[in-house]
This record gives structure tokens, C-alpha cells and sequence, in this order.
């Protein structure tokens, strides 16, 4: 390409490599360097007056020296006169910190842009940016350019029977891009979901929390008093009540003996049912089995639940709640029962106050709505802005935090794709493919991502999970050589093309919606 020139960053110089042979294109020489006390230094050893600059920069481990990089090397070559200045990001640093979270935390990723923009860029090319709603942060252009296709095209080449399997998103977060890529295959689709159920006893000694409040101390204790005070009167008053019914019933049979005509009614008209029939009848259901018949639906069977424990999945004759968690909640059960209304409900139904206790799946509906009033101490009390990866990892980790696993669609005898957009920690990933082959009865899964950041020991946690089949990354993200080639579950998918042809039709003002598009 003429009146262009092609610079590489320190992150992943291995990727530069590869689009400037595809392109035909050498690198721009410049040299970076460091200053003892750590201070980067550019210095632009090309003439690049009046030309197109492009600079590959990707996010690594050192993300705070390649960002501090990018910017020197923008702003190096805008005073040396570039016609145009493109940074090329595979991966964006930050993306990950797109909105706020607490009232005092920061939208690091719209720092950056905004470092961008004053830095001199003129136009980003990504691939696949944690929310898509960060373009709007830009100043300039943005390319979020999508793995999908290369991730579309290995699956239909490397996996045989890929037409029966099922796409699953291990998050609530990532149905949008699951639902992409299923309709792309025409594949079904599923989810996996996990929610965080504190221990009952935390929350009621937590001063922090709703159950521990003073003022729900203060609400228990009044229903306490009122039930204790109104349980024989309520009998009473249930007595007075049918009675009164009965004579008003008896009253208006007495005055219907004839019609109007004053003949009799005929003898084969139906007798009245008793008053207790008719009561009954506009009721709710009397036990507690007709009230569970009540609620159950067909549909439901296709939602599979489990639990999970230091973040793998617990087999079904071992799902029984463990003996600490049982006498931490013990004491909590008929406080939860009587604030919901179920004991005096069951009294009432003719059930005795001792066996008052809630089923196990009302009880797990109390548990999440006392955990609630403190996972969901974020701005506006939207679960999307306070549910972050990063907090789901350490929930799967923490032994005082029981996490329930839920797994929305049929993928028995079917192997699975989970995909997200990044891999950094293991936990969720290995919960996610032990409920569906555990849980769900599935054959195979592989997992998908385009960013492989492997952060700890991921990469050896999933390659130690025998429900994973293989990992499949790009390479966007640089990862370490010794790391990849000890891996025999990894594969890793080459991304310079996608980026070399982006810059090619950047170059030449051409449309790259192309790129986004599915070929066989």
C-alpha cells in the first residue's frame, strides 16, 4: 500500500508480523525504548509526513505500559505530520470497566477513549469489545470488527456432527452473542445461569442487610404479637362467619320454595350446593401438595438446577444442604416464614403451627430475596450493572457463598458451545461445562472465546476439566508460547487476516461489511 506506513507496538509484535506479510506491506521502523526510573520512549524513524499511520497495539499482561505506549507513538507520529492516525486495538484495554458500578467507581474504558482523542487519533480498529455500546464513548470512527465468522468456520470444519449441537451462553450477559451465533448455524440455543444465595445466618446478624435490619426486627415482632393474639379469635370469628352464612343460605332457600308463578319448581331441578361447598370452591387450594399442583408447569422441566460447591457441581444424592448451613439457617426459617405469610397461611389451611415449615422451593425463594437487599446495593438496583464476571468468579470460589446453577434448554446427548468473549478465569467456564454434562447429559464441550487472557492458572484449571473437549481463542490477545504448547485442549485461531484486510479496505475507502458476514 502506498502513502502508508505500518508500526508495531511491544504487546504482539508475532500479529504485526503476520498483517504486514498478508498485506505485503514492511514495518514502519521506530524505536521504543525505556528510561531507568520506567519512562517510555518513541522515537519515529520514518518519514510519515502526509501518510495513512497505522499502529498495532493490543492489550497484554503489561496493559498499563502498552496503553501508556500506544499513546506516545500517536502522538509522536501527529507531530510528524501523518495524514491520519488509526490505532489498531485486537484487544481494548479496559473494556471490561465500561460502566459504573458503585457511586464512587470510574468508566475507565471512556478514560481511555478520551485518552485517544487527545492523544491524535483519527480512527479504532477492535474486535468484539466487551459492550458494544462503548463506540459510543469515540470522538472518531470506531471498526468493532467480530471473531465470529473465523469462530463459525472452524466449528463447521473440525466438528463433525456440529449440525446437533447446542449453543450456550454461561452468563445471562452473553445471550446476544450466543443468539448470533446460533442463528448464524442454525442451531438452538441455552443458557446457564448463576445466582449467589448467601447463608440465612449472615444475613440476619448482617447490620448491613434487610434481614438484620431494626426495622424488619421490629415488623417480625409485631406479626409475632398479632398471631399469637389472633389465632383463637380468628376460629372465633371463622365459626360467626360460616353461621351467619348458613342462615342467610337457609333464609333465601325459604323464600325461593315457589317461582314467581307461585308453582313449585320442578322436581328435577339440581339442589343448591351446602354453603361449605360453595365456600370451598371459591377458595385456594387446601394443602400444601394442591398448592404446588397448582404452580407446576410443563415447561418447567426443561430448567435444570443444581448446586455448586468451591465452583464444581454437586451430584443429585449429594444435593442435600450441608450440616452448617443447615443450623445457620434453622433459627432464620420460621422468622422467613412468618415475614412471607406462609406460617399463618398453613395454620389457617388446618396445618399445625409446629409443622409450619415452607417447602424447599419456597425456602430457596426466600434465601434469594433476603440476599438481594445486599448484592443489589448498586446504582438504580439493576442486576446487570452490579452482576460483573470478576464478582461471579469469587462467589464460585468463596466456601461461605452457596451458588445455585440453572440451566435453561435441552442439550442432552448433544454436545455443547459455550462462548463469551473473553477467557480469563476458569470458575464459570468449568461450572458451565460440568452442569451440562453432569446436569444436562451432553456429549461434548468445547469452549469458544476470542480474547484468551488466561489469567492465573486458567488455562491449566480448564485443561485439567474433563468435561471440556477443547479451547478455542484467538490470538488477539497475546499469549505465552511455553503456555500454548504445554495446553493439548487449545486452539488458536489467527486473526491477522481479519485485521490486514480491515486496514486494506480502510485504506482504500472501501465497505467493510464484508467482514462481518458468514461464507461456507
Amino acid at each position: 500500500m502506498r502513502q502508508a506506513q505500518i508500526f508495531s507496538g511491544s504487546s504482539h509484535p508475532a500479529l504485526v508480523e503476520g498483517i504486514c506479510d498478508r498485506l505485503g506491506q514492511k514495518q514502519g521502523k521506530a524505536e521504543l525504548s525505556k528510561f531507568s526510573n520506567g519512562e517510555t520512549s518513541v522515537q519515529i524513524l520514518t518519514s510519515i509526513r502526509d501518510q495513512d499511520v497505522y499502529i498495532v497495539q493490543s492489550g497484554s499482561s503489561r496493559i498499563n505500559d502498552n496503553l501508556v505506549e500506544l499513546l506516545i507513538m500517536i502522538s509522536a507520529c501527529k507531530g510528524g505530520s501523518a495524514k491520519s492516525i488509526t490505532a489498531v486495538m485486537p484487544y481494548f484495554p479496559y473494556c471490561r470497566q465500561s460502566k459504573k458500578k458503585s457511586h464512587r467507581g470510574a468508566i475507565t474504558a471512556r478514560m481511555v477513549a478520551n485518552l485517544l482523542h487527545v492523544a491524535g487519533v483519527s480512527h479504532v480498529i477492535t474486535i468484539d469489545l466487551h459492550a458494544s455500546q462503548m463506540q459510543g464513548f469515540f470522538k472518531c470512527t470506531v471498526d468493532n470488527l467480530v471473531a465470529e465468522p473465523l469462530i463459525a468456520r472452524w466449528i463447521k470444519t473440525h466438528i463433525r456432527n456440529w449440525q446437533e449441537a447446542v449453543v450456550v451462553s454461561k452468563n445471562a450477559g452473553g445471550t446476544k452473542r450466543v443468539t448470533s451465533l446460533a442463528d448464524a448455524l442454525k442451531l438452538s440455543f441455552g443458557i446457564v445461569t448463576t445466582d449467589r444465595r448467601r447463608f440465612l445466618g449472615h444475613h440476619l446478624h448482617d447490620p448491613y442487610s434487610m434481614a438484620g435490619s431494626m426495622i424488619l426486627e421490629k415488623l417480625v415482632d409485631g406479626l409475632n404479637e398479632h398471631q399469637e393474639n389472633g389465632s383463637l379469635d380468628s376460629k372465633e370469628d371463622e365459626k360467626k362467619e360460616l353461621t351467619s352464612e348458613g342462615v342467610e343460605t337457609q333464609d333465601k332457600v325459604e323464600s325461593d320454595d315457589t317461582t314467581p308463578n307461585g308453582m313449585a319448581p320442578p322436581p328435577d331441578t339440581p339442589d343448591t350446593p351446602p354453603a361449605n361447598d360453595l365456600r370451598r370452591s371459591r377458595t385456594e387450594p387446601t394443602t400444601i401438595a394442591e398448592l404446588e399442583e397448582e404452580f407446576t408447569d410443563e415447561r418447567a422441566r426443561d430448567v435444570i438446577t443444581g448446586r455448586l460447591i468451591h465452583g464444581h457441581i454437586v451430584d443429585e444424592e449429594e444435593q442435600q444442604p450441608s450440616p452448617s448451613i443447615s443450623a445457620a439457617s434453622a433459627s432464620a426459617t420460621p422468622r422467613l416464614a412468618r415475614i412471607s405469610g406462609y406460617d399463618g397461611m398453613h395454620s389457617a389451611r388446618g396445618g399445625s403451627s409446629d409443622a409450619g415449615d415452607p417447602p424447599e422451593h419456597m425456602m430457596s425463594s426466600f434465601i434469594s430475596t433476603t440476599s438481594s437487599f445486599k448484592t443489589q446495593s448498586v446504582i438504580g438496583g439493576h442486576i446487570d450493572v452490579g452482576a460483573t464476571s470478576e464478582e461471579e468468579e469469587e462467589d464460585l470460589q468463596d466456601s461461605e457463598v452457596e451458588t445455585m446453577v440453572t440451566l435453561v434448554g435441552n442439550v442432552r446427548d448433544r454436545p455443547v458451545f459455550l462462548i463469551d468473549d473473553m477467557i480469563d478465569k476458569s470458575g464459570s467456564w468449568v461450572a458451565a461445562a460440568e452442569t451440562v454434562i453432569k446436569r444436562g447429559g451432553a456429549t461434548k464441550v468445547y469452549c469458544f472465546a476470542t480474547h484468551g487472557l488466561f489469567g492465573d492458572n486458567c488455562l491449566e484449571e480448564l485443561e485439567s476439566c474433563e468435561c471440556i473437549e477443547k479451547i478455542i481463542v484467538t490470538n488477539s490477545f497475546p499469549i505465552d508460547v511455553e503456555k500454548a504448547e504445554r495446553s493439548q485442549k487449545l486452539t488458536i485461531l489467527d486473526v491477522s487476516s481479519l485485521l490486514s484486510e480491515a486496514i486494506r479496505r480502510n485504506k482504500f475507502g472501501e465497505s467493510i461489511s464484508q467482514l462481518f458476514m458468514h461464507y461456507d
